[in-house]
């Protein structure tokens, strides 16, 4: 377990159950600064977060639940949101309660400290990491990108597909491939349409005369705009009744790569639940320069990582 991850995902991990199997184990965890996790049970009326480690109880006192809780930069809110949840930690001590029972000591703060020291600090526009949607805002979602450190993935970032609302596309607890967009003042900016290919890759998913489905994104005086993939939208002649969110069949009239534009016709439209799959064309560890339009297209979108750096 040499990289660090989102919240949860070493929970199961054999490796993460192989450290927490055993007082003696735990107490080697403790002495070679392993990052762990076990599931936060409760948070006492002083914030302390209570951990069940198995062979002993685990306490994360107040001010190691996360870098900045110490001090207000981080709210406790942090620290009550972890409750029934995955939490990360390296064991700080194992004391004896009066009972002579033994409890270990877990900061959060520290294995929050150690991946931006040994991780975070090191990644670049173009990289790509594994995040974890915490929450969702209009304005962007939220990531962990390891060990509850937080960055945001904008909404103009998600897809070139435009959505109105973040939960569009992700629902909270989702796991997602995103690009580190910008570095600046120790603050990670992520993005992810660059990782669900160009116009053309998913253009090629379809062909002139198929009727498909769709999600209506936009509707405007002159037509509607159609979603067929996160990142491939066409539109289609007005048509009244039709309104944001709906499910369309369409028929795909022409496919037109040099203007960029995929023309339809609206079979129908009705209300259904959404479905969020999404295919990663992109399977890379970072990506330096991504062009998401045709040669043949006159307009050129461009996304150079390189030059952020």
């Amino acid at each position: 377990m040499n990289r660090f991850y989102p919240e949860g995902w070493l929970l199961e991990h054999e490796e993460n159950r192989r450290w927490l199997s055993s007082q003696a184990a735990i107490e080697r965890a403790a002495a070679e600064g392993v990052v762990l996790e076990a599931v936060a049970e409760m948070c006492d009326s002083q914030h302390n977060l209570l951990v069940n480690l198995g062979p002993m109880r685990g306490i994360i006192p107040h001010d190691e639940g996360a870098i900045g809780i110490d001090c207000g930069q981080t709210r406790d809110i942090a620290l009550l949101s972890r409750v029934g949840k995955a939490v990360s930690f390296v064991i700080t001590d194992i004391k004896t309660d009066r009972l002579g029972r033994r409890q270990a000591v877990l900061s959060r703060k520290a294995a929050q400290e150690k991946a931006r020291r040994e991780y975070i600090s090191r990644l670049t526009p173009g990289d790509i990491v594994d995040a974890r949607i915490t929450h969702l805002e209009s304005f962007g979602a939220f990531c962990d990108i390891g060990c509850g450190i937080i960055a945001l993935l904008p909404i103009n970032s998600i897809s070139v597909s435009r959505i109105s609302h973040p939960r569009d596309r992700f629902s909270c607890g989702e796991d997602i491939k995103a690009a580190v967009r910008q570095v600046a003042d120790g603050r990670i900016t992520l993005t992810h349409k660059e990782l669900l290919g160009t116009w053309e890759e998913n253009a090629e998913l379809f062909s002139q005369g198929q009727t498909v489905s769709g999600v209506v994104r936009s509707v405007e005086p002159y037509g509607v705009f159609v979603e067929l993939t996160p990142n491939l939208a066409g539109l289609a002649e007005p048509k009244s009744d039709v309104y944001i969110g709906q499910t369309t069949s369409v028929y795909i009239k022409s496919i037109l790569k040099d203007k960029m534009k995929v023309k339809l016709i609206i079979i129908d439209s009705f209300d259904s639940e959404y479905s969020r799959q999404k295919e990663y064309f992109y399977k890379g560890d970072r990506i330096d320069c991504w062009v998401y339009s045709p040669e043949e297209s006159q307009k050129r979108i461009v996304t150079d990582f390189v030059e952020k750096t």
